[in-house]
């Protein structure tokens, strides 16, 4: 009898290089799915967009960070 093991073993390299922007690009399926996403109006056009949204998430969380501990600073 065969052991059956873990199928799915995800790695973020393979998602980017299938699923990424410039795969994408390259075949005409691909730039329709992109065409698709913008007509429908998705703010994440492919996987590669994933990391952008996250820096700007972070960037956010950061400058509110900074705000408060410069209202707090002035309280004292």
């Amino acid at each position: 009898m065969a052991s059956g093991g873990v199928t799915y073993k995800p790695k973020n390299k393979k998602r980017y290089t299938t699923h990424g922007f410039l795969s994408r690009m390259e075949t005409e399926g691909g730039k329709k799915i992109i065409q698709n996403r913008r007509r429908k109006g998705r703010v994440k056009l492919s996987v590669s967009d994933e990391k952008k949204s996250l820096v700007k998430r972070m960037e956010t969380v950061k400058s509110s960070k900074a705000k408060v501990l410069k209202k707090l600073n002035k309280k004292k």
